[in-house]
């Protein structure tokens, strides 16, 4: 049996999506010309590799999961070699293919769809005004794939809607309201993977074989042999990139994370860093723009510190806070804006208030590492943790007391990545190695304690910034 594991996912919020995505249709030159300029990218990174010397591997270590059991189910993956062959056969099967418009001007398939499986078929593939997209990156042994799932919580309804095949195995994945080829709002999901490079991927667009952009380059970084000043600088990060954040409310800026030690600050509708942070010593692994403050940008890394930045001068204006292990999620408090959520891969939780110097709770969540941390999107201390120990735990945290409410081990070997529905203040998503995303309610959970004590709380009106309120003053710097 094929195996593989969800690395990262993102909720895209219902009513944004098209109700209907554009389809794309390829004829036979376009798509030989994507073969062609993919099989000379894949050469360029072969000799690259070949040529570089002590550069080091990314590993999931530390990343979207952790421990001894997580190396030893990731290792079918052959992630140390896995720039030696990207594509695999991938080229050569998609060079042997013909694109048609519809399945019945394809002369290869003989049993044609009745009119009640294409009716079927159009209900299904139209996007309802109470569903969310579940967006899945997934790896498997011979290919990285993106998922679009649909899921109805209504109905009870999850299935893919589409899915494209991603050049390389993907780490990080942001969804965004904003395009930035049109410089107006969209529905679009960035992709950090193991290349420096960021994909954005247009959601409303079915059966695309290349992104809309790409941030940077996917090429690494030029090897130590060449001279200095033999090629010209370079526009973004030299290695993976670990996490995304896009900034809701000044809606151009896009932040990434990455294993070249720096936090990139994109400017979409120029596609290109206007700032780079280097305030880490080790990879940058999570890092989250504050949902209200458009300047305030927090960040994890592999050195086990959380660093806190204002973005009108953030080589000038940071704070910082040493924990216990390297630095696995990171998440703002949306319910109290000073304080922030950090994991850790010795599995503890720390609450941080950002006007003091230590945390105010330090919590034993796990004992591996916390690979999801998520807050409920409408009901203050529901707080749900995830880790490559393969149980999920849902925890109160409000005032400050944390409590365990419930624990399960879902099944689904380590758990790699959880987020909170923003629609639905009990559904989270989670992914894990054994070939799974779940969507799974609080309320699921068969504890009439915790189903009791969330579903009573009152429910406090957040607060509110619209992108037109964020003023210049408030932007990151340029």
């Amino acid at each position: 049996m094929t195996s593989s594991v969800v690395t990262c996912l993102a909720w895209v919020p219902r009513g944004v999506a098209k109700a209907v995505p554009d389809k794309v249709q390829v004829d036979k030159e376009e798509l030989q010309r994507l073969i062609k300029e993919t099989s000379n990218s894949l050469k360029e990174l072969e000799e690259e590799e070949k040529d570089e010397e002590g550069v080091e591997d990314v590993e999931m270590e530390g990343g979207a999961t952790g421990g001894e059991d997580a190396e030893d189910d990731l290792a079918e993956f052959n992630l140390d070699n896995y720039d030696d062959d990207p594509a695999g056969s991938l080229i050569g099967n998609l060079a042997s293919l013909t694109v048609y418009a519809s399945n019945d001007d394809d002369p290869y398939i003989t049993v044609k769809e009745d009119e009640e499986l294409e009716e079927e078929e159009r209900e299904d593939f139209t996007i309802k005004s109470t569903d969310n997209l579940v967006i899945v990156g997934r790896a498997e042994e011979d290919c990285s794939i993106l998922e679009v799932y649909i899921y109805n919580e209504e109905e009870k309804v999850q299935y893919v809607h589409h899915d494209l095949i991603l050049p390389a195995f993907p780490l990080a994945l942001e969804w965004m309201n904003f395009d930035p080829g049109e410089d107006k709002p969209g529905n679009l999901v960035a992709v950090g993977s193991v290349t420096p490079g960021i994909d954005i991927w247009d959601l409303d667009v079915v059966d695309s074989l290349e992104p809309v952009a790409t941030l940077g380059s996917h090429k690494k970084k030029p090897s130590k042999k060449k001279k200095k000043g033999s090629a010209p600088p370079r526009v973004g990060h030299t290695d993976a990139v670990l996490d995304l954040s896009w900034n809701r409310l000044v809606r151009n800026i896009l932040a990434s994370a990455s294993a070249d030690r720096t936090v990139a600050l994109w400017d979409l509708s120029q596609g290109k860093p206007v700032t780079t942070l280097s305030q880490h010593k080790d990879k940058v692994q999570t890092l989250e723009w504050h949902p209200f403050e458009a300047q305030s940008l927090l960040s994890g890394g592999f050195d086990k510190h959380a660093v806190l930045y204002d973005c009108r001068s953030p080589k000038d204006s940071h704070k910082s806070w040493l924990l216990s292990g390297e630095v696995e999620r990171v998440t703002w408090n949306h319910f109290s804006p000073f304080h922030f959520l950090a994991s850790t891969d010795d599995g503890f939780v720390y609450n941080v208030d950002i006007r003091t110097d230590k945390p105010i709770f330090t919590l034993s969540a796990h004992p591996q590492a916390i690979t999801g941390l998520s807050l409920s999107s409408a009901v203050p201390g529901c707080l749900v943790t995830t880790s490559s120990d393969k149980t999920l735990k849902v925890w109160d945290i409000q005032d400050n007391k944390p409590a365990l409410m419930f624990q399960k081990e879902m099944k689904m070997g380590g758990l790699t990545c959880a987020r909170s529905c923003p629609d639905s203040p009990f559904l989270f998503a989670m992914g894990g190695e054994k070939d799974s995303l779940r969507v799974w309610s609080v309320m699921d959970s068969g504890n009439t304690a915790v189903q009791t004590r969330f579903e009573g709380r009152p429910r406090p009106q957040l607060p509110t910034q619209t992108p037109s309120e964020a003023t210049t003053a408030d932007q990151p710097e340029m």
